[in-house]
Order: structure tokens, then sequence, then C-alpha cells
């Protein structure tokens, strides 16, 4: 037992370390435990977050600081974000009537989002969309319009590869480099469907319609709520879900992963939607979770 726990000490060093290499703005976050785990529901005023100090990432695209508080049980892992929003954004790409040719037609409105992106590789190394590196990463990927009302954030893997996958984005990297962007789905199935709309039913419709998701895909519990220009998201997940389309957390261990406020697509800005930014989200500082003790 001595010789494992100096063992995973010994990990959590060379982690620590091989993270301040590939960025300096790299910090902590330490999550505590709690014996009284938070509703997630998006109020963030349990008291499990009272005492817990937040840290708070700069999120260079949206322009934004969010605020970031994590606690954990013996099964689950909690988190509480909190940034500023002066607009609150819970319909995307509604059905928008087209008179002309008597059809409806995918409206340019985006839904507001937030992204944890965890690594799943055996090494450290610079998490962000444009770095040299092919690498994976687990998704949970908030959506005001089309998880929030099931209460999950969608789970997600992405692929960052050297060769040409079928689907896949281009995008270059940093020094020039092609790589290649694919976002796959967990198993299971989504928390929201396409509503296809044929006849007339008014000027403009929702697009998407809810379910309960199902298997690896239903895994991250999330509730947000804005009130007064702020966000407050909190989201929940097994330590341990036992598929391999995710990141397994083990509380002596350390894990590097970053946040974003945008989706993270690999596409340009687009001045045509009502968020611009979204769809160009990224990494913008890598960030480490440690487990720490009681609060």
């Amino acid at each position: 037992m001595i010789v494992k726990k100096a063992v995973a000490a010994l990990a959590g060093l060379a982690l620590m370390t091989m993270a301040a290499r590939i960025g300096a703005a790299d910090q902590m976050v330490i999550a505590r435990k709690t014996g009284t785990p938070p509703i997630i529901d998006g109020n963030g005023s349990d008291a499990a977050w009272r005492s817990i100090p937040p840290i708070s990432t700069r999120d260079r695209i949206g322009d934004i600081d969010i605020k970031m508080r994590a606690a954990y049980t013996d099964q689950r892992i909690y988190f509480l974000v909190r940034f500023s929003d002066p607009d609150e954004s819970r319909a995307h790409k509604d059905w928008v009537w087209d008179k002309e040719n008597a059809i409806y037609r995918v409206g340019s409105n985006m839904e507001d989002t937030f992204v944890f992106k965890w690594s799943m590789e055996s090494t450290p190394f610079d998490l962000r969309l444009r770095s040299d590196r092919p690498h994976r990463a687990d998704i949970w990927f908030w959506k005001a319009c089309r998880t929030d009302p099931a209460g999950y954030a969608d789970d997600k893997m992405q692929i960052v590869s050297s060769t040409q996958l079928r689907g896949a984005t281009e995008v270059v990297t940093r020094s020039g480099r092609k790589v290649y962007l694919l976002r796959l789905e967990d198993e299971g199935k989504g928390a929201y469907k396409t509503n296809f709309q044929t006849e007339y039913g008014g000027e403009t419709l929702p697009r998407y319609e809810y379910q309960a998701p199902s298997g690896s895909r239903a895994d991250v519990e999330a509730k947000g709520l804005w009130r007064d220009g702020l966000w407050t998201i909190e989201l929940s997940r097994l330590l341990h879900t036992g598929n391999e389309d995710d990141v397994q957390l083990d509380p002596a261990r350390q894990y590097i992963f970053g946040v974003s406020r945008y989706e993270i697509a690999g596409r340009e800005r687009n001045n045509e939607i009502s968020q611009p930014a979204y769809g160009s989200g990224d990494i913008s500082e890598l960030l480490t979770l440690s487990f720490g003790g009681l609060q």
C-alpha cells in the first residue's frame, strides 16, 4: 500500500511538472470532499459550495472570466461554474418560415453553451485545439436549448488526428501543420432530437424536442440558471463510469482539462449568426484537477 501511494505521488508530481512546461498560465482546481453533495439545479446556493474558494480562468475567445468550484464524494465529482452573459439564449437554430418557397429554413439563433474538455492521454500535453500533438479528449457539452431541459450535458469524444478521418474538420495548428478534428457522440441516446416540420405552424418553431438520454451519453448531469446577466451551471458525473469513451477519475491522481464558453468545433467566427464566436471556442488556460481533503 505504501509503495502504491508513493508511485501515485510521484506520478502526480510528474504531471504537475509537465503541466507547468506546457502552459505558463496553468492553475490547480482542488475538489474538496463533501458529505452533503449539492443538488444539480443551477442555483449554486448549496452548503457544499460555501466553503470552497473559486478559481478564476480566462476565456479569451469569449472575453470573459469563468469562476469555478469543485467538490466530490466517494462516487461522484461536482462542478459549479459562473460567467457573465448579458442575454439568456435558450433557443437554437429555430425553424423560420420561408413564405416564398413555403418551407422552413434553419434560423441563425444560437444557444448558450459551456464545455469541459478532459485529456484522455496517458501523459500531459497541450490540450488546446491548435496544438501540434494529436490527442483524444472527453467532452462535456452543456447546451442551454438542447440538453439543459433534460438536466444533462452532452457527452462526446473529440479526436485530433494527423491523418484525415471521414467526417473530420481540417484544422491548422499554430505551427502551420494540418490536423483533423473529429467529434463522436458517446454510446447511447442523446437528450434531444430534431423536430422536423413539413406543414406551416407559425413563423418560428423550435427545431428540437427533448427526451431522456441513455447509455454513456447520459453520464453528465447538468443544469444551468441565468439571472441578472450571469450564468450559473452545476454539473456532476460518476468518478468512474466504466465506459471506454469517458475519462475515469481517481482521487489519488490529477487530471489535465480546460473549459470553454463556446463549442470547440474548429470553425471560424461567423458574423451571420446570433453568436458569431459560436463553434470557434477553444481552451485558453490549461487546468489541473486535484482532489483535496474534507471541506
